[in-house]
């Protein structure tokens, strides 16, 4: 990245039309997303990019997408409309985010991290057939990059444990950095399922069940320190999670 600033020293000049939250699988971003729902100066979407690999189209706003590029279309066209803050995962690759430089600049990336044991004991819980590449860390840190050197800055990152230990700081320091007002209202929402959740309703079971940011202490059975194929993930994982957790936003409490 180029002439890029640490993400605490930098401010918006404008409110952008379109947030963007990325993360790897598992990282609290369900219950970020949650707490954005809660917003009335927002529209949200839930992980389209995802949901278009996964499944072989999305929809936004009544219409079904095909295509990334038909994607980022239609992101854009709501964002006309409404502000649109959306999340997603980077347990896929994304070449036509990656590739266009007019969404890489014009939308606010921000991202989300979790500390990779966590990440790789809570996923392979869920899929133990998932990869290394899978557990989504080192896409993650490809898309922070390539998003920095085509703005000129380092993009915000938020650790989520900042985020369950110190809430209102760390969302009113984002909220800051991406030119929105903080809501602190948001913070707290009903413990029930949405319908966005449904296509894939496994994954979202905490999400669903917390009210709030909370810390909700999991035993696996296979973790990295008694798995080598987990330990094995942990080791690759790991230097990308490091890179982005020097850039993490400081709460101001």
């Amino acid at each position: 990245m180029k002439n890029s600033t640490r993400a605490n020293d930098s401010v918006p000049t404008e409110n952008p039309r379109i947030i963007a939250m990325w993360s790897a699988p598992r990282s609290r971003s369900t219950a970020f997303l949650r707490m954005m729902m809660e917003r009335e100066d927002l529209t949200t979407l839930h992980e389209p990019f995802s949901h278009l690999k996964d499944f072989g189209s999305t929809e936004v706003a009544g219409r079904t997408i095909d295509t990334e590029a038909e994607l980022i279309e239609a992101i854009r066209a709501l964002a006309g409309t409404t502000p649109v803050f959306f999340k997603d995962t980077t347990d896929f690759r994304f070449p036509g985010v990656l590739a266009d430089q007019r969404f890489l600049t014009e939308a606010r990336h921000t991202f989300i991290i979790r500390r990779p044991d966590e990440v790789i004991a809570s996923h392979y819980a869920l899929d133990p057939d998932v990869t290394a590449e899978g557990i989504g860390f080192g896409r993650l840190h490809e898309l922070f990059e390539t998003v920095g050197t085509a703005t000129g800055e380092v993009p915000v990152v938020v650790d989520s444990d900042d985020l369950l230990d110190h809430p209102a700081d760390t969302v009113r320091e984002y909220c800051a950095r991406v030119g929105l007002p903080f809501v602190p209202g948001t913070l707290n929402w009903g413990t029930r399922t949405r319908e966005e959740w449904q296509k894939a309703p496994q994954w979202h079971q905490d999400a669903r069940r917390s009210g709030g940011f909370t810390r909700a202490p999991r035993e696996y059975e296979f973790t990295v320190d008694n798995h080598p194929a987990l330990a094995d993930f942990h080791r690759r994982q790991l230097p990308y999670y490091e890179e982005l957790r020097r850039h993490r936003l400081s709460p101001r409490g």
